[in-house]
């Protein structure tokens, strides 16, 4: 199985994935970015650069595989409804 790096770049500054991830395919690797960048936001939300940064995905070449920005984590995220019955 191929081996993902999920290198994290906020404005100017990236922060290196050494050990990297096996994943089955990029779609995987997307997925994975996806969640990781979710669970951030759920923490450190608060954090207002957070939504400029991203997720660089590359292979063990250093190739990039894929580049996910935060903020489009939020598209399509379900809101809780402010309402309950």
């Amino acid at each position: 199985m191929p081996r993902y790096f999920f290198n994290t770049r906020i404005g100017e500054e990236t922060i290196p994935d050494d050990e990297g991830e096996e994943l089955r395919d990029a779609d995987q690797a997307w997925e994975v970015a996806r969640a990781m960048i979710v669970e951030l936001l759920e923490e450190e939300g608060d954090h207002p650069t957070l939504l400029t940064a991203s997720i660089v995905v590359t292979d063990k070449s250093g190739e990039i595989v894929l580049e996910f920005p935060f903020s489009e984590a939020l598209v399509g995220r379900p809101q809780p409804d402010s309402v309950r019955h």
